[in-house]
């Protein structure tokens, strides 16, 4: 296995355990319908506390799923994929160059 495909597992690390808890999962499809949204207005659609929220939207923010804007008094939450999505991508292609059928 190559130094690169390595890395490029290794830095997918913080993406895979910020997707793996079914409370972020329910933030993110949340903000999918109804963004930007305040953590008053998260709580409100769930079943954790504020601090839960804000816990679990910090791990979000830190795998760069949610970016925060401050509107006013408030910190809105919104998604912010793209890097995400570009981390899956380039790890679905080293696999496929890597371990694909084609090779």
């Amino acid at each position: 296995m190559s130094r690169e495909t390595v890395q490029t597992f290794r830095s997918a690390i913080p993406l895979f355990q910020a997707l793996s808890d079914p409370a972020r999962q329910d933030i993110i499809l949340l903000l999918a319908e109804k963004e930007p949204m305040s953590v008053n207005a998260i709580a409100g659609k769930s079943s954790l506390s504020r601090p839960a929220i804000s816990h679990h939207l910090k791990v979000l923010r830190d795998a760069g799923l949610v970016a925060t804007e401050q509107k006013g008094t408030q910190r809105c939450h919104s998604l912010s994929l793209d890097g995400a999505l570009d981390q899956l991508k380039t790890l679905i292609h080293t696999m496929e160059t890597t371990y694909g059928q084609n090779q």
